[in-house]
């Protein structure tokens, strides 16, 4: 009979999560050794590893990535339990691990949290700010709650929510040739020079889809930052399609110029992303009725 404990699964999770016995131990507030003997003991008892030692870091082998959530939903329901065997009036506690996207969670992360940041403060949140594509796979493999992204995602193990409508918009410097003509048509993009978020992101994906609307252009770069971006196109070296709530406040002081551009649709919904088989646990509840 299995006989594994709290703490061993807590050891293994945090190993699942930071990849070391010794990043485990840290968070944990335990000896490495302890650490050690813990994941040694529940292997032990499941008669099978669950992670690959490559290289000094431990990753989830088959078994693993099996056993992950399971154990996630195992020390949830603990806590849980705890909390409303001491009443309703405890506040809610632990951690919550957000996933945004770069619009989301460099322009509107005082929309997504400041709600539940205010209702809960004793809840850590550990927020990750990537492209959607990197979020995604991150709310797959378990090593995030829940996400919120700008561009589609398709997989049969996410749930994907509405959240908010976006939009983004064609940036050029004030003194290139498009900010000055009063009518734009789309024959007057032949030839430009843009400036594109990295493969990946959903910012990229509308850019694309706009830029199949008009005639060719050149890519004079990639970049993987937004403001990296306004930054390019401020010194001349391109124009972009950027999330509007991102270039409000260079429009508004004339560093750059938002082209009107009706004939292009760069409009797009951001989304909370869910994983169907994650428990969810009164802090993730509390989190989606915020937002």
């Amino acid at each position: 009979m299995l006989n594994v404990s709290l703490r061993q699964l807590e050891v293994f999770v945090q190993i699942a999560l930071h990849g070391s016995v010794r990043a485990a131990a840290e968070r944990l507030y335990l000896t490495q050794p302890a650490a050690s003997m813990a994941l040694a003991e529940m292997e032990r008892q499941l008669d099978a590893p669950v992670f690959d030692r490559e290289r000094g870091r431990l990753r989830l082998n088959p078994r693993g990535r099996e056993l992950l959530p399971l154990a996630q939903e195992l020390l949830e329901r603990h806590a849980e339990f705890g909390r409303r065997a001491a009443g309703k009036t405890v506040s809610l506690a632990g951690d919550l691990r957000i996933g945004a996207s770069n619009t989301v969670g460099n322009y509107r992360v005082g929309e997504l949290l400041g709600d539940f940041v205010r209702a809960h403060p004793q809840v850590a949140i550990r927020l990750r700010v990537a492209n959607t594509g990197d979020i995604a796979a991150a709310m797959l493999d378990h090593s995030l709650d829940v996400g919120c992204v700008e561009g589609p995602v398709t997989h049969p193990l996410l749930e994907v929510r509405p959240w908010r409508d976006d939009a983004l918009v064609v940036c050029a410097p004030p003194d290139h040739p498009l900010s000055r003509k009063r009518s734009l048509k789309p024959e007057d993009f032949a030839g430009e020079r843009w400036v594109l978020r990295e493969p990946g992101s959903a910012t990229r994906t509308t850019s694309e889809r706009a830029l199949a609307q008009l005639p060719p252009g050149e890519t004079v770069m990639e970049l993987d930052q937004i403001e990296a971006i306004k930054q390019a196109v401020t010194a001349g070296l391109g124009i972009a399609c950027l999330p509007e709530v991102a270039v409000v406040d260079a429009v508004a002081t004339g560093r750059l110029v938002a082209l009107k551009t009706p004939f292009l649709d760069l409009r797009r919904k951001l989304s909370i992303l869910l994983h169907r088989e994650k428990y969810r646990g009164a802090a993730l509840e509390a989190f989606l009725q915020s937002v």
